[in-house]
């Protein structure tokens, strides 16, 4: 697979993700937005993440800014990476992978860069785009998530140990295009990594083994 086939998924994802946050974000507050197809357990809901995945915090605004910088190094370590298993020819698989990992995690790294400089607050009122001042500084920005899946909303039963009688929903998370692009890659890696962590010469091995083990007892026969 070519270096270009994985740069054009990198942009594919990048861009549906950006675009789906800006218009979410200027054009309405936080909260919930409307039904995905008029379906109940498909919906749009606006939240702002301060933190990680799935609105983990950590370490207030030094947090922050910690997370981002790492996210910043993970992303130029990914791309090198990305470049390396290119050139090195690791199946295709691995690479679209890879690629959709590394889109994932340069989406909400836009997010945390730059959000802040170039939206208004969308607490209380529909954000404008480049203001004269911005919610909050470089390194500083929130994380846009909107898409909410809650496909079963239900009750644990009475004698079920420490939970019973609670409510519980399935499936909670509100996230976005580049978190889903980032579990989509790495789930697939999890359920098919001996099929796809591979290189390309390694899948054409087997065949010259058994070439050489045909010549072999064609010669020990004669």
């Amino acid at each position: 697979m070519k270096l270009r086939s994985a740069i054009l998924i990198i942009l594919c994802v990048i861009i549906v993700d950006q675009a789906l946050k800006i218009w979410i974000k200027t054009h309405y507050t936080i909260g919930p937005v409307t039904n995905i197809l008029g379906l109940d357990w498909a919906r749009l809901y606006f939240i702002e993440n301060e933190g990680m995945a799935w609105g983990w915090k950590w370490g207030g605004e030094w947090g922050k800014m910690l997370l981002t910088l790492f996210r910043l190094a993970a992303v130029i370590f990914g791309s090198w990476y990305l470049v390396r298993i290119v050139k090195m020819e690791y199946s295709k698989g691995f690479i679209i992978c890879a690629a959709l990992i590394y889109a994932g995690a340069l989406g909400n790294l836009i997010d945390s860069m730059f959000y802040g400089l170039v939206f208004e607050d969308s607490t209380y009122a529909v954000s404008g785009i480049f203001p004269p001042k911005g919610y909050a500084g470089f390194l500083h920005g929130r994380v846009v998530d909107m898409l909410y899946f809650p496909m079963v909303n239900s009750t644990f039963p009475n004698w079920f140990p420490f939970v019973g009688g609670e409510r519980f929903q399935f499936f909670s998370p509100i996230f976005n295009i580049a978190d889903a692009s980032i579990s989509i890659g790495v789930i697939t890696l999890l359920l098919f990594q001996k099929r796809l962590v591979r290189r390309k010469h390694m899948e054409e091995q087997p065949q010259t083994v058994t070439t050489s083990t045909e010549l072999g007892d064609k010669a020990h026969v004669m």
